[in-house]
Parts: C-alpha cells; sequence; structure tokens
C-alpha cells in the first residue's frame, strides 16, 4: 500500500540515511519528504523572488522551509532558484548526516561529536558528469540566459554568486581554495568578485597579481549544500574545503578539470562560470545587501572576471543565499556551523569546561556570541570570552563576546539577556579590545577602516564569591521534572 504524504513525512524525520546524498536534486527529493520544501512559481527576478525569501524567512525564523523558485518569467521552465538550503535545524542535520535534531544546539554538539576523529577525504577525479549536459564557449558565453536575480532595491546590479563556491588554485602548492563570495553580473560575459581583505581567495589572487598573472577562477552558483557550508566558512589554511565537505558526506565527491585551468569543477554540479581575474581591468561593484543587515561597501572599483566557460546541467538551478536583517535564508546553518568551529577552537587553545557556544542569527552568525562556561578558576571567564573573538573562527568582524555560567544557556537570548542584566556589572565586567579585524562589510566602519573594537561582557557569576551569589528563583529540576509529569498536559492547550 503506498504511503501517504503525512506517512512519508514522518518516516523521513526519523531517518537516518545510511548513504549520502548524490546530488543537489537528491537533497531536493530528501528535503520534500521531510516536509520543507516550498516550491513557489511564476515570481521574477526583479526584486520579487528577493523579497519573497525575505518575508518568509523574517515569518517563520525558527524552521523555515526550502524554497524552490520556478516558472520565472522570461527564462524557460525548469531553470529554477534556490534559497535556505540548510536554514532549519532538521534540514541542517539531514545534509550532515546526522539524525533528527531536538534543536539546533544538538546539530552543533553533533558536529563537535564528529570533528574529534573527524578526516577530509580528497576529491576522485573522473571524465564525466552532469555538469558537462551543455558547455558554452567563448562568443557562446551569455550569463543573462539564467535568471540571475536582483535581491534587494538598492543593489548596484543582479548577483548570480551569492550562496556560490568560487574554486581557486593556490600558484604555490597544490591547494585549491572554496570560498563563498558575491559575484555580481556587469554584461553577458563579464562578473565582478568582491573578496573582502584577509579571505583567502582574495590572498590567492594577490599571488598572482603580483606574478604580473590574472587569476584562474572557477564559480559554481549551484551544487551541494556541504559544498556551501565548507566555502562559507573559516576552514583552516591550506585544507581544500572538497576535501573537508567529503569529509562529512563520507565519501569523495566526484570533480572534472576544467577546460581551461584544469581546476576541479564538480561532476554534478549545476551551473560553473569559468574565467580569469583580471589585474587591470576594474569596473564599478556594489553596492549590495549584507549579512549585517545593511547596504555594506559602497561603490567602488574592483577587478573582474571574464567568463570564458560555462558549464551546466539541463534545467538549471542556481542556488541562492539572500543576505539582509537577520534572519535570512542562511543565518541558522553559519550560526551552528560558526559555533562549532569556534567550540572547537577555543578547546584547542587550551580552555577547559567549555558547556555550549552560540553564535546568534540576530548578528548574522558573527557578530553577538556567547560562551558557557563552569568556572574553575580566576579569571577563567575573562580567557573564554577573549578566545571566543580572538580564535580565527570567531575573529572575522565580530562585535560582542560574552560569557555565560553553565546554568545559561547560550542559544537562548532570555537567559542570556537576564544573565547580562543580573550578573554583569558594566564598570567591572565589561572590556574593550581595540584595533581588531574588521573590513568593508562593517557598517559602523567608514571606507578604508578595517579595524573595529570587541566588547568583551562577564556575565558569570563573580568566580570570588561566585558560591554566595543569591540563589536563582525557579523550581528544582526534581520538582520540576515531578510537575511537568503531572501537569505537563496543560502545555499542548
Amino acid at each position: 500500500m503506498a504511503q501517504t504524504k503525512d506517512t512519508a513525512v514522518k518516516t523521513a524525520k526519523k531517518t537516518k540515511y545510511d548513504t549520502p546524498h548524490e546530488d543537489l536534486r537528491e537533497w531536493l527529493t530528501r528535503t520534500e519528504a521531510l516536509g520543507e520544501l516550498q516550491k513557489v512559481d511564476g515570481a521574477d527576478w526583479n526584486l520579487e523572488i528577493g523579497a519573497i525569501a525575505e518575508m518568509i524567512y523574517h515569518a517563520t525564523p525558527e524552521n523555515p522551509p526550502a524554497i524552490l523558485f520556478d516558472n520565472i518569467p522570461g527564462y524557460p521552465k525548469g531553470f529554477r532558484i534556490l534559497s535556505g538550503m540548510t536554514a532549519s535545524p532538521n534540514r541542517l542535520a539531514m545534509t550532515l548526516g546526522f539524525p533528527e535534531p531536538k534543536g539546533p544546539m544538538d546539530v552543533v554538539r553533533a558536529y563537535r561529536d564528529r570533528m574529534k576523529d573527524f578526516k577530509s577525504i580528497p576529491s576522485r577525479f573522473v571524465n564525466t558528469g552532469p555538469i558537462l549536459e551543455n558547455v558554452d564557449r567563448d562568443d557562446e558565453v551569455d550569463i543573462f540566459k539564467f535568471p540571475v536575480p536582483f535581491l534587494h532595491e538598492l543593489d548596484g546590479g543582479r548577483y548570480i554568486g551569492t550562496g556560490d563556491c568560487i574554486i581557486m588554485k593556490d600558484p604555490d602548492s597544490d591547494w585549491v581554495n572554496c570560498g563563498t563570495y558575491r559575484v555580481m553580473v556587469h554584461d553577458k560575459n563579464t562578473v565582478g568578485l568582491w573578496m573582502s581583505p584577509g579571505k583567502h581567495g582574495r590572498l590567492i589572487r594577490e599571488k598572482y597579481f603580483k606574478m604580473g598573472k590574472p587569476c584562474p577562477v572557477a564559480i559554481s552558483v549551484g551544487h551541494d549544500p556541504l559544498m556551501f557550508l565548507a566555502a562559507g566558512n573559516e576552514i583552516q589554511y591550506g585544507t581544500s574545503e572538497f576535501a573537508y565537505a567529503a569529509g562529512h558526506r563520507g565519501k569523495p565527491f566526484d570533480m572534472l578539470k576544467s577546460e581551461l585551468h584544469g581546476l576541479p569543477i564538480p561532476a554534478h554540479g549545476e551551473i560553473v562560470l569559468e574565467g580569469e581575474i583580471s589585474p587591470d581591468d576594474l569596473r564599478p561593484e556594489g553596492p549590495f545587501g549584507e549579512w549585517t543587515g545593511y547596504y555594506a561597501s559602497s561603490v567602488r572599483p574592483d577587478n573582474v572576471v571574464k567568463i570564458k566557460r560555462i558549464y551546466y546541467r539541463n534545467d538549471p538551478i542556481i542556488t541562492m543565499a539572500r543576505p539582509g536583517r537577520p534572519p535570512s535564508d542562511y543565518t541558522m546553518s553559519k550560526s551552528v556551523i560558526k559555533s562549532a568551529l569556534v567550540w572547537d577552537q577555543v578547546e584547542a587553545a587550551g580552555l577547559p569546561g567549555v558547556q555550549g557556544v552560540w553564535c546568534h542569527q540576530n548578528g548574522g552568525g558573527r557578530l553577538f556570541n556567547v560562551i558557557s562556561i563552569k568556572q574553575a578558576y580566576p579569571g577563567h571567564s575573562r580567557q573564554a570570552a577573549q578566545l571566543c573573538c580572538n580564535v580565527h573562527a570567531g575573529n572575522y568582524l565580530g562585535r560582542w563576546s560574552i560569557v555565560v555560567d553553565e546554568d545559561i544557556d547560550p542559544s537562548n537570548l532570555w537567559d542570556v539577556t537576564w544573565a547580562m542584566a543580573s550578573r554583569c556589572d558594566p564598570i567591572e565586567d565589561i572590556d574593550i579590545t581595540r584595533r581588531a579585524w574588521s573590513g568593508a562589510l562593517d557598517p559602523r566602519k567608514q571606507a578604508g577602516d578595517n579595524f573595529n573594537s570587541r566588547a568583551i561582557v562577564d556575565a558569570c557569576r563573580p568566580f570570588e564569591w561566585k558560591d554566595e551569589f543569591p540563589p536563582v528563583a525557579e523550581s528544582s529540576p526534581e520538582l520540576a521534572a515531578k510537575t511537568h509529569a503531572k501537569w505537563g498536559h496543560l502545555l499542548n492547550k
């Protein structure tokens, strides 16, 4: 007997898949079985797609769907755009191969557990794949054949690269870097590629420029969500994000060598642009509505990429990440991965007693970070807060670093702000770090100012007399459990 839709959804939610999804399309099938795929037909590329994504993610910040846009006016049916790939705890867990979580902190813990014996898996090179179903070369190249969205009203242009993977090879080694940087379309075969100072892609580009050479690049704008998760986070310098993502997948990704530069491109990808970043051709880029919630990095000249190849599947899918005032379509997954990375790095630096880390969506997963510890010695809390904002994963554009006791859930803003209000004496417990790493996306900085400051907030009970601190006015765990067992049914009404 065929399953009903409800039964299929319940079954999918209980399933920990034995094998990873093969590509984005199998991932979409699994997402639909979870009941977390919303299909939208007829939305226009010009502002409507961006505004719909904003509307849905602001209305359902805790557990929003992935949104698949199809039948986009002016484009063939089947040329689609996907928003919010991993914007719910369930989809993120499914993507990473974890059991169904009760909340986002379960995904953080599962991620950290895996990292204890984690190993990257190098890519496997193959000779063919679906990405070669169509190849446009040289004069055939026309980026506007795809429904490139115009996302925000004040954007400087249409951005094909938001949920993207920018693939570059270090000229001094075999290291292939994959980062997420914004890509604005200038004309049918030219795009802008903006990379913040200090980012790995920018460092690689500058090496080529110092050699007097253009920088080869492949721009994947439709791919497995695992690749986007790796590309959009601070992976250690010299580590391949493709190998890192494959480590979470448990098997290698199939890659092809691109025609022009031999760069690895996903064999099961959707759309890849290949070209060179020109050291001498600069055009105005920006502004763009960014993850900080503002139009950041105002219009200024930036190097462009001349696109000479486009590889794409039949009925291709653009993977979109529409940033803006939080929550957006990727802040939840950013918060989970960022929290796990910060937690790992502060422990690797020697900090004991960490109970949890959460990089809040309200701060775009970067600006408002909380670490919970079990205090063990004088200065422990300050050490925790300082490390939280100074390890690599927590350093870029940070703003607030808050440390709380073990009874505080770092992901719960009620808990955190209560601890700040009741356990923090501002003159004693707030420190400032100056001249920290900022950049052009910082809305509080003016152009050219790449430094900012960090507030270190100690919202822990004072160590010297923490055992004498007034007890919390709430039911004991025993009374709470007894009450829930007898009266918990009231919560369902």
